[in-house]
């Protein structure tokens, strides 16, 4: 990411040292990369289009309707709906500092096109096939193939190719279907309402909580739960929530496993691994550092820590 913000450096122009804007137009979309230069409070902003902000470098303060204030960290991302407001405190930006942000703004008509295609491959039953991005707003952390996607459309914007539109507007669709699958992924697996208790992939995700610790689980035993065929199930799974089935096993028992560790810090991680459902430790450890990018006993040292 340093090398595509210092290929903006040479094209950006300084005029103010609070939320300096720099726009990158394309067919279907704008990136406004900001840079403010001094601390500051109190920053409102709104866009007139859905867009999604990701943290390049330094902090702000987030003040977001619906949510309780929250730091904004690099590698984290909102998306707003249309005229959103978004209200920002910089405590840690300086002029050899600053702190950075880009927000990327997509056509509604955009967004609505790829928004049916994505209804028409993943609509579970009659229940629900209307995902869309442009009613609530929410926080991403960690969410590689956003993140990783964000970078590859910086990179494009600020870079002269005369591919460039063409590009661009395949990363955009997948964007805006990666950002549907996590909003379906949220609110299937924490349905408050039972909006999909009676859905086959709901179904599913409610036999994966209650059976978290079985170690007999299996893509052949959700599939017969879900009355698919076990590659049918694998595909309307993975479409739908952007996840295979066994990476929302796993992630959950990781999940289980945290909450272990931070209940009592006497359990050996052997103990651990077993009581959160897997078969063997080495397995356990390749699955917890591949999702929470540290080892078991790295996050155990941060809880005996703090």
């Amino acid at each position: 990411m340093e090398s595509l913000l210092h290929q903006h450096r040479n094209h950006r122009k300084l005029t103010t040292l609070v939320e300096n804007r720099t726009t990158y137009s394309a067919d279907y979309a704008e990136l406004n990369i900001f840079e403010t230069h001094a601390f500051a409070e109190n920053i409102s902003l709104t866009f007139n289009f859905p867009i999604i902000a990701s943290m390049l470098t330094g902090k702000k303060i987030m003040h977001i309707d619906g949510f309780e204030p929250f730091d904004f960290f690099p590698g984290e991302s909102v998306v707003m709906p249309t005229n959103k407001e978004m209200v920002i405190d910089f405590p840690v930006a300086t002029k050899e500092n600053p702190t950075q942000c880009l927000a990327l703004g997509i056509d509604a008509f955009k967004i609505d096109e790829v928004v049916e295609k994505f209804n028409q491959h993943v609509a579970i039953e009659n229940e629900n096939n209307t995902w869309d991005l442009d009613e609530t707003s929410s926080h991403l952390i960690n969410n590689t193939d956003v993140n990783h996607l964000i970078e590859r459309l910086t990179y494009t914007f600020t870079n002269n190719n005369k591919s460039k539109d063409v590009l661009l507007d395949l990363m955009i669709q997948e964007l805006i279907v990666r950002l549907l699958q996590t909003k379906a992924k949220s609110l299937i697996i924490n349905d408050p309402h039972h909006v999909f208790n009676d859905t086959r992939i709901g179904t599913v995700i409610k036999f994966i909580k209650e059976n978290l610790t079985n170690k007999d689980m299996s893509v052949d035993v959700l599939a017969k739960k879900a009355y698919m065929s076990a590659s049918h199930f694998h595909k309307q799974f993975k479409n739908t929530l952007g996840i295979s089935p066994i990476d929302y096993i796993n992630s959950e028992k990781i999940k289980f496993s945290k909450k272990l560790m931070k209940q009592s810090t006497d359990f050996r991680m052997s103990e651990i691994a077993f009581k959160s459902g897997f078969n063997n430790t080495s397995y356990f450890n390749r699955q917890f550092k591949k999702m929470e990018l540290m080892t078991p006993q790295q996050f155990k040292a941060s809880i005996n820590k703090s």
